[in-house]
């Protein structure tokens, strides 16, 4: 595909919007507020659920881009060169910023994971035995130190060897971040399995599914696309990328945007057609209970928006390219993506159907989370090149004429491992 970039509109102010991460934080930490101490007989319940629901959908946004680095280093790509930086940015989120954001999660532990007061209570539940030590309080929190601690060394080193790169250009950086990518995939196959199974489908302990940790692979790899494909459509209307961003690099953006859109139909559908077929109670209750009140329009909606809307839309290549209609769909896929995540959690309390009543809390931990973590990425965004400035594919990316950035002159702090 040539490298044809099309005539943009002028740029945005976007002056108005600096203060925006702020706002949202102020509103949403005041209704997350209320919304803790607003039942005091079952005090921090519904907060408890709605924070979660906010952190598991934020979460799988910051593993997807983690994913795309990954992914970028061990296939030597060189279109996503222009997004590597700004993905390196979103998969540093995991720490310490997300991991700061688990810390109402294991306070409220005992309100959001039922199985916690049978462990304290010594039930001898055959489902709860058979998972272990690590359904126990002490088993929850070693394991989210693990996960947390892993992904604190692979973004740590991913991104120091990368921001080393921009200053010296030597191979060594390139051989390093291959190297981090290569068991970085291995442990991060390994986090997106394990993480979700005890954070999001134990509090139905009873329940379990060999495809859970694929579809929620599939599920950070979308959305996460949905998310960079807006930002780097804001970065090139703002002239950010100009020298190494193409029209081709957003058809590729596109395909993939496609190809887990997909992915992720494809896994959720296996998992349903496996328990159903299978016709065991203690499997296929847990789609049961969502076949009551609004969980079943719900589910309704998620079959066709989270998966026939998009794929429809996004089948004609031209439509790839076309910001006008992308970008609808992108953030048509964070609706999606958050009400997948919800009808996985909130039917535990709700069996009746979605509690809609309680928007206004869901809407005010998601707030507080987006300005949280919006204001920390334009941070190290801003501190930091838009995009690798001595990556080896970067004229591969740019095609001819390239004129460097002024570059970084100081080492990025870290030592060499």
């Amino acid at each position: 595909m040539k490298h044809e970039t099309t005539e943009l509109p002028p740029p945005m102010d976007l002056s108005g919007l600096r203060s925006a991460p702020a706002v949202l934080m102020v509103i949403g930490g005041i209704l997350s507020l209320i919304g803790l101490f607003s039942t005091p007989k079952n005090f921090g319940q519904e907060f408890g659920y709605a924070w979660l629901v906010a952190f598991i959908f934020f979460l799988m946004i910051a593993l997807g881009g983690l994913f795309l680095v990954i992914i970028h280093h061990l296939t030597d790509a060189g279109w996503s060169v222009a997004t590597r930086r700004f993905c390196e940015h979103i998969g540093s989120l995991l720490f310490p910023w997300l991991a700061f954001l688990f810390v109402p999660v294991i306070l409220l532990a005992n309100k959001i994971y039922p199985w916690l007061d049978l462990v304290r209570a010594h039930t001898h539940d055959r489902a709860l035995l058979a998972k272990g030590p690590l359904f126990t309080l002490t088993g929850f929190i070693v394991a989210a130190l693990i996960f947390f601690g892993i992904w604190w060394l692979l973004t740590g080193r991913l991104n120091y060897w990368s921001l080393r790169q921009d200053v010296t250009g030597d191979a060594l950086c390139t051989r390093k971040m291959r190297f981090h990518s290569g068991w970085g995939i291995l442990a991060f196959a390994g986090t997106v399995t394990v993480a979700p199974m005890l954070w999001m489908q134990s509090i139905t302990y009873q329940w379990s599914s060999t495809m859970y940790g694929l579809y929620m692979f599939a599920s950070c790899g979308w959305i996460a696309l949905a998310t960079v494909y807006v930002i780097t459509a804001i970065l090139q209307r703002q002239r950010v990328l100009t020298d190494v961003l193409k029209d081709s690099q957003f058809y590729f953006l596109g395909v993939l945007f496609f190809a887990f859109t997909l992915l992720e139909a494809y896994f959720e559908f296996a998992q349903y057609f496996v328990i159903w077929n299978g016709n065991v109670p203690d499997e296929t209750f847990w789609y049961i209970i969502r076949e009551n009140g609004s969980w079943f329009c719900i589910s309704m909606i998620l079959i066709f928006g989270h998966f026939f809307v998009p794929f429809i839309l996004l089948l004609p290549a031209n439509v790839k390219m076309n910001f006008k209609v992308m970008v609808p769909i992108c953030l048509w896929a964070w609706l999606m993506g958050y009400a997948d995540v919800a009808f996985n959690i909130f039917p535990v309390i709700h069996r009746d159907g979605y509690p809609f009543h309680w928007l206004w809390l869901q809407f005010g931990c998601f707030c507080f989370m987006f300005g949280f973590l919006a204001q920390a990425f334009l941070k190290k965004f801003l501190s930091h090149p838009p995009y690798p400035q001595r990556d080896p594919r970067i004229l591969e990316a740019m095609g001819i004429g390239h004129k460097p950035e002024e570059l970084p002159d100081t080492l990025p702090d870290g030592g060499a491992r």
